[in-house]
């Protein structure tokens, strides 16, 4: 059986919300579905994710294929960084300990660059004025014909 790890869309009309699930390649975008791993929210700034990394690992490592989309979340969120480095423990080039180090140090650079691009939003956003100044206008009796 072919499985997929992919979104489910739900909300109301031009306001998407997603869950992110396991499902059968075979069955229907909104259909049945095997498990459901996590959440994604593309309205908020930036787009809020929740995703249980634990049980994306766990079904990317039995061989679920992840679409485009779900496979970008997956990555900004380090589930496949981690699978790259548990892949290298079981290949035997470093042990378990040293992965877990490894994207340990990963996230928390990520984590800085995300709240970076998170500030800096904000900051543009408070700088930029929600009401536009008007220019001077003319005077009233400015059209007077000789």
């Amino acid at each position: 059986m072919p499985v997929k790890i992919r979104l489910q869309r739900h909300g109301a009309k031009k306001r998407p919300f997603y869950f992110i699930v396991v499902a059968d390649a075979r069955a229907p975008r909104d259909g049945k579905f095997i498990q459901k791993i996590g959440t994604y929210n593309p309205l908020t700034v930036p787009a809020s994710i929740n995703i249980d990394t634990e049980k994306a690992l766990r079904w990317l490592q039995k061989g679920a294929q992840p679409t485009d989309t779900v496979r970008r979340i997956l990555s900004f969120k380090g589930v496949l960084y981690l699978k790259h480095l548990l892949r290298g423990v079981k290949l035997g080039l470093f042990d378990e300990p040293t992965a877990y180090k490894k994207f340990e140090q990963w996230q928390a650079e990520h984590e800085q660059k995300v709240a970076a691009r998170r500030d800096s939003h904000k900051k543009a956003r408070v700088a930029t004025p929600v009401v536009k100044r008007v220019e001077d206008a003319p005077a009233e009796g400015g059209n007077a014909e000789a």
